[in-house]
C-alpha cells in the first residue's frame, strides 16, 4: 500500500469516528430538547453539604457507640451472675466442621447442620444471623478460665442478635477475651493452609480499648550471649508488643551491648507514634539486629529514663497518659539501683517491666530485683511463652482504669485485616473498629482491677462514604 492509500484509509477512520461523534451529539441534544422544560440548575452549598455528611456520620458512628455499650454492660453483667466452676464442661460444636459430612453422608463429630446464606451485608459471605461463634488460637487451650468464659460470654449472643435488629448497618460484632477466645457474630471460621487458625484476637487494633494511651520505651540486650534462639525470642517479643500498640500510643526501640543506640537513627532521644507504618518500620529494623559484645544495660535504662522525662515535661508530646520501659534481655551483669534512684523514685511515675529471655537463666538477679521494685517480671524460655507474656502487661497498664470502672471508647486506625477474615474481597476491605474494655464487677474482684476483654464491632469506610453524595460534589 502507497502512503497515499495508507492517507486515504487514516483519514477515512477519522472521517467515520467524527461522524459518529457529531451523531452522537445529535442525539444527546434531541434528548436534552425533551426533557429542557424539566431541567433546572440548582446551586450547591458546600458548607451546607459538609454539614450534612458530619450530621448523618455523626449519627452512624452513634449507633455504632450505643450497640458497643449494650455489648459491653451484657458481658459485665453475665460475669458478675456466673459462678466459676473448676470443673465445667458443656457439649459444643466445632465451627470448622459444621455442615461437614463423611463418605456416607452422614455428619462428622462435632460438625452438627447449620443454615448458612450468602449475605450481601457481610460481604455475600455464608453466614447466620442468629448465631455468634467461638475461635480459640492454637497457642491457647482449653483451660478452665477459657471454658467458663465462653460459656459466660454466650450470653452476649443474643445482644448480637438485638443489636443487629435495631441496626441493619452493623457488620461483625465481637468480644476478645483477655485470656486469648473470641466470640465472633455472625462468621464461621476457615483454617488456614496449615490447618489450624493462627488468629489472635489480642493482637488486632481494637486491643488498645484494654488501656489507656502510652508511652513505651523497648530495649533489647543484643550482647554476645544473646545469639541463637534467644535472639530470636527476643524479636518476637519486641514484635509481639509492637502488635498491642495503636495509634495513640508512642513507642520507640533501643539496642544495648557495648553501647548504646536506637534501632532508628532517624528517632533519636524522641518517642514516634506507634501508626501501621512506624510499626511495621520498627519490625524490619528488628529482624536486621545481631549480638556483639558485652551487655551494658545501665547506659540504655538511663537513656529510656531520659525520652519518657523529657516527653512527659514537654507540652503536647507522647501520650500524655502511661509510661513504660520493656526490658527485654538474658541477665545483667550490672547492679543499677542508682539508676531507678535518679530517675524514678520515689514516684515509681515510669512502670518497668522485665523480660528475662533463655531457658538458662545467668546473672538473673538484677533483672529480678527491678521487678521486687516495679512488680513485674517473666521468664520467655521458648517461642510459645510469648504471646502470653506479653499480654499481662496490659492487665497491669489496665488496672487503674478498671479500679476506676474508666469505660473510655476508642477508635482505631484505619486498616485492613488479612488475617481475620480469609476471603481476599474481605480482607482487603478498609475499616475502623470502635471498641470498649469490660470489667469484672465482682466485689472480689474491684480492687484488684480484672480486665475480661474487649467488645467492640468493626465499621467499613465503604459505609461512611454512602453518607456522601458524591454526585453532588464537582470531580
Amino acid at each position: 500500500m502507497s502512503r497515499v492509500q495508507q492517507w486515504a484509509v487514516s483519514f477515512g477512520k477519522e472521517i467515520t469516528a467524527l461522524s459518529a461523534r457529531y451523531s452522537g451529539a445529535k442525539l444527546l441534544q434531541k434528548k436534552y430538547k425533551d426533557i429542557e422544560g424539566t431541567v433546572k440548575i440548582e446551586e450547591v452549598n458546600g458548607d451546607e453539604l459538609v454539614k450534612k455528611f458530619a450530621e448523618e456520620m455523626e449519627e452512624m458512628l452513634g449507633r455504632k457507640m450505643k450497640a458497643v455499650k449494650r455489648l459491653a454492660e451484657a458481658a459485665e453483667d453475665a460475669d458478675l451472675d456466673h459462678e466459676y466452676n473448676e470443673t465445667l464442661e458443656f457439649d459444643y460444636y466445632n465451627s470448622m466442621l459444621i455442615n461437614t459430612v463423611d463418605e456416607d453422608g452422614n455428619a462428622v463429630p462435632l460438625g452438627g447442620e447449620f443454615p448458612l446464606e450468602a449475605n450481601e451485608h457481610f460481604n455475600k459471605l455464608p453466614v447466620n444471623i442468629q448465631q455468634s461463634n467461638i475461635q480459640v488460637p492454637t497457642n491457647v487451650y482449653n483451660r478452665p478460665d477459657i471454658l467458663n468464659g465462653v460459656y459466660m460470654s454466650e450470653a452476649l449472643n443474643d445482644v448480637f442478635v438485638d443489636n443487629f435488629q435495631k441496626d441493619a448497618t452493623l457488620t461483625w460484632q465481637y468480644f476478645g477475651s483477655s485470656t486469648g477466645f473470641f466470640r465472633l457474630y455472625p462468621i464461621q471460621w476457615t483454617p488456614d493452609e496449615n490447618g489450624v487458625v493462627t488468629f489472635d484476637c489480642r493482637n488486632r487494633n481494637y486491643i488498645q480499648a484494654a488501656t489507656s494511651p502510652k508511652d513505651v520505651v523497648i530495649v533489647v540486650d543484643v550482647s554476645g550471649s544473646m545469639k541463637g534462639l534467644r535472639l530470636t525470642i527476643a524479636k518476637h517479643t519486641i514484635n509481639t508488643i509492637l502488635d498491642t500498640l495503636g495509634e495513640n500510643d508512642f513507642v520507640n526501640i533501643i539496642a544495648y551491648s557495648d553501647y548504646v543506640r536506637y534501632v532508628e537513627p532517624c528517632f533519636q532521644g524522641t518517642l514516634v507514634q506507634a501508626d501501621l507504618d512506624n510499626r511495621e518500620h520498627f519490625k524490619l529494623l528488628v529482624e536486621e539486629l545481631h549480638v556483639r559484645g558485652e551487655g551494658k544495660v545501665k547506659k540504655a535504662m538511663k537513656e529510656s529514663f531520659k525520652i519518657l522525662n523529657e516527653v512527659a515535661a514537654a507540652l503536647g508530646q507522647g501520650s500524655l497518659c502511661n509510661q513504660a520501659i520493656m526490658l527485654i534481655t538474658d541477665g545483667a551483669m550490672e547492679d543499677f539501683q542508682d539508676v531507678f534512684q535518679e530517675f524514678n523514685w520515689p514516684e515509681r511515675r515510669v512502670r518497668v517491666f522485665t523480660y528475662l529471655i533463655g531457658r538458662e537463666m545467668t546473672f538473673a538477679e538484677n533483672v529480678k530485683w527491678i521487678a521486687c521494685n516495679n512488680k513485674y517480671y517473666t521468664h520467655v524460655s521458648t517461642l510459645a511463652d510469648v504471646q502470653e507474656n506479653v499480654m499481662e502487661y496490659l492487665h497491669v497498664l489496665s488496672r487503674p482504669m478498671v479500679i476506676n470502672h474508666d469505660h473510655d471508647i476508642i477508635w482505631t486506625e484505619a486498616y485492613m485485616d488479612s488475617v481475620l477474615f480469609n476471603t481476599q474481597a474481605q480482607s482487603l476491605l478498609l475499616m475502623t473498629s470502635v471498641a470498649m474494655p469490660v470489667f469484672s464487677k465482682k466485689k472480689e474482684t474491684l480492687s484488684h482491677g480484672i480486665l475480661l476483654g474487649v467488645v467492640g464491632t468493626d465499621v467499613a469506610l465503604r459505609e461512611l462514604m454512602r453518607l456522601a453524595t458524591r454526585y453532588k460534589v464537582k470531580p
